[in-house]
């Protein structure tokens, strides 16, 4: 089923009219009932009672995002939640090995204690903890200089300030946003792919294809780095889809 994505935005915001000044736009906008004036919604190009929300030249009126241009909106605002979620865990993670570097040593004694209470239990289901990735990786840690994990600590939250940024960024729908998040992912692509190679886990395998699929879309359908027409087909196609465009033409052909 194809999704009304202009219908769709009007119902949860409301409809966006314009009284342009020119004559012969103004009437194919506007038109009388009954129960009064109606103009078009500039997103979704339906009559709405009421006054217009604005006035002036055609020139001046707000570049409402409709069509293909609202879907691409739609998508960017998805991979900005997803960006802020990987952002923000980041961050607790970063937290998490700054407490660690400062108590090694009882973090490690705890651990140890609840490793020998847990043994038994988990040697009655035939599982080896001595032998296990996880804790071999926890106690692998635990070898690392205090100055090791502050460094980890470091990059791990300027890593998370890259993700929140883009975050932002994207949900306002920023070219340099797009840009950055293009390049930052791609950069992480080898080191996923490498990762992956040294253990295979649906959630590696599904953040690798999310990352490509996000890579691949954004430059592509944003036009990035002199793609598909670069920056100036990105802008015609933006106006393009422009309902006041859209009836100026239309009146200019009549």
């Amino acid at each position: 089923m194809k999704i009304d994505w202009d219908r769709r935005t009007c119902a949860r915001k409301g409809h966006v009219t314009y009284a342009p000044d020119e004559p012969a736009l103004r009437e194919r906008l506007h038109a009388h009932t009954a129960h009064g004036d109606v103009w078009r919604c500039l997103r979704c190009g339906d009559f709405a009672l009421g006054q217009p929300h604005g006035t002036g030249a055609a020139r001046d009126a707000p570049l409402v995002p409709r069509g293909k241009v609202l879907r691409d909106l739609f998508i960017l605002r998805f991979l900005a939640i997803e960006r802020a979620v990987r952002g923000v865990f980041i961050v607790l993670v970063a937290v998490a090995v700054w407490k660690f570097s400062n108590s090694q040593d009882a973090v490690r004694r705890l651990f140890h204690e609840y490793l020998d209470v847990f043994r038994p239990v988990f040697r009655h289901f035939h599982y080896d903890l001595d032998h296990s990735p996880v804790v071999g990786s926890i106690q692998k840690a635990f070898g690392y200089k205090h100055s090791t994990l502050l460094l980890v600590a470091v990059l791990l939250v300027a890593y998370a300030l890259i993700e929140l940024v883009e975050a932002v960024g994207l949900w306002y729908a920023k070219r340099w946003a797009e840009y950055l998040t293009v390049v930052a992912t791609a950069a992480f692509l080898p080191l996923e792919i490498w990762e992956l190679t040294e253990q295979i886990s649906w959630l590696k395998i599904a953040t690798l294809v999310l990352n490509i699929l996000a890579v691949l879309y954004i430059a592509l359908a944003k036009r990035l780095f002199g793609l598909r027409g670069g920056r100036r087909a990105f802008e015609e196609e933006r106006h393009s889809a422009s309902l006041l465009e859209v009836e100026e033409s239309a009146g200019a052909t009549v």
